[in-house]
């Protein structure tokens, strides 16, 4: 059983290194950068705050939902990196990363798990706009990768679990 979880890791850190290395012009003019900080908390405020203004129906329902999952997933992810304390991949590979990360720990993203819990948010208010969400979560995630703060299967554990957090609040609430 040990060895099954040795080669994920090894194709986990091979992956790593390939994304990392086919994303260099991502870095380069600083692109990946701007994606990773637009998965940053106050844009979800913003946007919030903009469909409320702009009375969209359904609006206050996802606000409504938005806090709620929000105050899930934020002690979620922090308790689990600090419970399975994964490295960083510039802890474990040796290398200099792009951006400082908020904390030691990786598994899983919490950049990721957010941008993914949002637009999941977002596509059960707002359908229309599942295509973009869904794209610009998945771009978060493959930014953070591209920056040397996560590895692949941190951010593919990020958009399971804030899939899984939007699913369980739309479902209640």
């Amino acid at each position: 059983m040990a060895s099954i979880f040795q080669r994920l890791r090894d194709l986990d850190e091979r992956t790593f290194d390939w994304v990392f290395q086919a994303t260099r012009a991502l870095r380069k003019n600083r692109f990946a950068f701007w994606l990773s900080r637009s998965g940053d908390g106050p844009y979800y405020a913003l946007f919030a705050l903009l469909s409320a203004i702009a009375a969209i129906e359904g609006s206050m329902l996802f606000i409504q939902r938005a806090l709620i999952a929000f105050a899930i997933e934020v002690p979620l992810f922090i308790g689990l990196k600090n419970l399975l304390r994964r490295d960083r991949p510039w802890l474990r590979r040796k290398f200099k990363p792009v951006i400082k990360p908020a904390d030691r720990f990786s598994f899983p993203s919490g950049h990721t798990t957010a941008a993914f819990l949002f637009a999941a948010l977002v596509v059960a208010s707002f359908p229309v706009w599942a295509v973009l969400f869904y794209g610009w979560a998945t771009l978060v995630g493959i930014s953070r990768v591209a920056l040397g703060v996560h590895f692949p299967s941190d951010v593919i554990a990020g958009a399971i679990l804030g899939t899984s957090i939007a699913a369980f609040v739309v479902a209640v609430v």
